[in-house]
């Protein structure tokens, strides 16, 4: 048969036309993939970077979008449903709770919630003070800026590590806490030494020539700030009693240097490699105002109209050639039927819903289980961290129940702030939720006065916790996924079943961050529009 020819007077859209006719819409969408105007299968299958639907794939091949119920609006739900609109698809959302976003929640003043005990709390923020609940901080890696970007969500910097920050590890016997800076430079420099004199008395010859073996001593009389007889006895590096100034004060050097024993056993350099984590490593962003302005601006992108919360999913069908989805929505039961489905609740959730979509989906979601994290957000007064304590953002990190304790990115000498007062996960986050709320200010708070004194203490003016497993609709930080979404239990996860698609952070390498949420639904997006387009 002879092939469509493509000649000087032949539009792209006519030659498309004419592949279709004559070899089929498999051939005509092999051909568009080979254009770079479509996905192909294999593209499908791969990483590649991500092309979100247009009207023009729906022109080009003659067919139109198709209706898709997406059930959960969180970033994967909204992801899907915004992805698919820049097509024209007729998406829906079903959003359990009063409001988008699932686990990108963003506590403000007047703000309440209901736990599964039924513990209502309402949050007494004043204006312009806020507390991030779940994701609360961006790597510059991560698509989901790509987002803000494309959005409209303006960022600033998220302070991840912060030299002036505290540690203490109470266990250890330490009595009062250290500066970030302090304790680096004791670790780094002890290290250095060892490392330099094993150097220096042969115990390295077997593995460094004698040229590699004056580089490493080099390095670490730098890395370790050591002396000429390479031994560390602090420094700068450390910190100031009185910092340098104006002629005649030099500055007076943080004394009593620990011996490399003592450092050691304080333990606190376990907690330097957390700023080398690829996902923890500055600079780090969050969005100007609370990290709720991305799900709602993806929401003003989608419609309103299009999204319906208070709406319950009980039921999920698939008919062959369509879905069925029931739910209810104040009190009535309601069933909305579409072309496809997809799934972008939390697999705990969706686990507990009834379908016919098979053993093999059931199981899969079964295996991935829920973890348990929790924050609390202490409103104060005063900045006294700042004007006390000289510390401007990043983290104390501490062996208290409490983990981590965040002092605010945002309002820089402001009149108040909210600091996070802890932030724990597994068990701690679980005897924390047995408390009441106000309870666990009281247990928060007198951690925090063994690291920062009674301001801790007397400048509170109000808090607001909040406990992941105890949230309805969620249950869930985040999942483990045993083996890694890739996992061949999860296979009926990651491809279609039937005509129902799925898509969270839980089928991501990034479970707990945005960007998985976004790269999953991105991966769903493309093989549901590929499928449309080849039908």
């Amino acid at each position: 048969m002879a092939q469509p020819q493509s000649g000087p007077g032949t539009s792209r859209r006519s030659f498309l036309r004419n592949v279709g006719l004559t070899g089929g819409a498999g051939t005509m969408l092999a051909t568009m993939g080979a254009l770079g105007l479509a996905p192909t299968a294999e593209a499908a299958q791969r990483e590649q970077p991500f092309r979100a639907p247009q009207p023009g794939d729906f022109t080009l091949t003659g067919r139109g979008a198709a209706k898709v119920v997406i059930v959960g609006g969180g970033i994967a739900g909204l992801a899907s449903a915004y992805e698919l609109g820049k097509a024209g698809y007729d998406c829906t959302v079903l959003e359990a709770r009063g409001r988008t976003g699932g686990r990108n929640f963003t506590v403000r003043g007047g703000d309440a919630t209901t736990d599964l005990h039924g513990t209502t709390q309402t949050a007494r923020f004043s204006d312009g003070q806020y507390m991030n609940c779940g994701p609360a901080r961006i790597p510059q890696w991560m698509i989901t800026l790509d987002y803000c970007r494309e959005l409209g969500v303006p960022i600033e910097v998220f302070t991840n590590v912060n030299a002036d920050a505290y540690l203490f590890n109470e266990s250890a016997g330490m009595k009062k806490p250290v500066r970030y800076r302090t304790a680096k430079a004791d670790v780094y420099g002890y290290v250095s030494e060892l490392l330099a004199k094993a150097t220096d008395k042969g115990a390295l010859d077997k593995e460094l020539t004698a040229t590699d073996r004056e580089r490493l001593v080099e390095f670490l009389k730098d890395w370790g700030e050591l002396g000429d007889k390479l031994t560390y006895e602090g420094g700068e590096r450390r910190g100031y009693t009185t910092v340098p100034a104006a002629a005649g004060t030099p500055g007076v050097l943080l004394g009593d240097v620990p011996s490399a024993s003592d450092v050691l056993a304080s333990g606190v350099g376990r907690y330097f490699s957390f700023e080398f984590g690829f996902d923890q490593a500055m600079l780090m962003f969050q969005p100007v105002g609370g990290m709720d302005q991305i799900p709602r601006a993806l929401t003003r992108a989608i419609g309103e109209h299009r999204i319906r919360t208070g709406a319950v999913v009980s039921k999920i069908t698939d008919k062959g050639s369509g879905v069925s989805v029931t739910y209810t929505q104040g009190g009535r039961t309601k069933v909305i039927d579409a072309d496809y489905c997809v799934g972008a609740l939390p697999p705990n959730i969706l686990a507990r819903i009834p379908h016919n979509l098979g053993s093999g989906v059931q199981s899969a979601l079964e295996a991935i289980t829920p973890s348990s994290a929790a924050k609390i957000g202490l409103e104060y007064r005063s900045r006294w961290w700042e004007l006390d304590h000289h510390i401007y953002g990043g983290i104390t990190e501490t062996d208290q129940d409490v983990t981590h304790i965040w002092h605010p990115s945002y309002g820089f000498h402001g009149a108040r702030g909210v600091m996070i007062g802890y932030y724990n996960y597994g068990g701690d986050a679980d005897s924390y939720a047995e408390l009441t709320p106000k309870e666990r200010e009281k247990r928060a708070v007198a951690a925090g006065v063994k690291i920062y004194g009674e301001k801790y203490r007397t400048e509170l003016a109000s808090s607001f916790s909040h406990h992941w497993r105890q949230t309805p609709h969620l249950e869930a930080a985040w999942h483990n996924t045993p083996g890694g979404p890739d996992d061949v239990r999860y296979k009926s996860l990651n491809e279609p079943t039937g005509r129902v698609y799925f898509a969270g952070d839980w089928l991501s390498y990034t479970d707990a961050w945005q960007h998985g949420a976004f790269t999953s639904a991105r991966k769903a997006v493309t093989a549901l529009h590929t499928r449309v387009l080849s039908a």
